[in-house]
């Protein structure tokens, strides 16, 4: 399949994923996974993990594979607090995890970036039994974390490295 094809299926998965919630009053599952792991491969200039690897779904050529988890959280209503990102493979090989936002019509507006040491030492810290089997908060990740990409600006040229084309 080439990149068009791919970025014109994810336009149209975009389309049918919002219109799907708007009609039906709820997500359609799976989706939302799908389109960030294809925006974050993109946007951040990663590579899809080889075939065969698990625990990790891309991986980033300019910090010599450094192996990305992705996360995705489809945000409907910004005044609802407590939004959940889904649980993070602590037992598997990853070096970071991007958490892709997406708005209401299934487009990235923010990603962020946690290091794997940054998240074991929250889980280490914590007394939360979820927090200990890898789950956690969008804003408690942001707070981890750092802003790597905008839809208003792009790359944050000061944190995410991987600038050469």
């Amino acid at each position: 399949m080439t990149v068009y094809a791919a970025d014109k299926l994810i336009a149209q998965a975009r389309l049918l994923a919002a219109e799907y919630r708007r009609t039906m009053g709820k997500p359609l599952p799976g989706i939302s996974n799908e389109i960030a792991e294809h925006d974050a491969v993109k946007l951040l200039r990663l590579e899809p993990r080889p075939e065969g690897e698990t625990g990790y779904n891309a991986i980033d050529p300019s910090r010599d594979g450094w192996r990305v988890q992705i996360k995705s959280r489809t945000i409907f209503d910004e005044s609802k607090s407590g939004q959940r990102i889904g649980q993070l493979k602590l037992d598997r090989e990853w070096d970071s995890v991007v958490l892709v936002l997406m708005d209401e019509d299934y487009e990235p507006y923010e990603i962020y970036e946690a290091d794997k040491d940054e998240i074991l030492e929250f889980v280490n810290d914590s007394s939360s039994s979820r927090a200990k089997r890898g789950a956690m908060s969008v804003a408690r990740f942001k707070i981890i974390g750092r802003l790597v990409w905008t839809r208003e600006d792009g790359l944050e040229s000061e944190v995410w490295d991987n600038q050469s084309g």
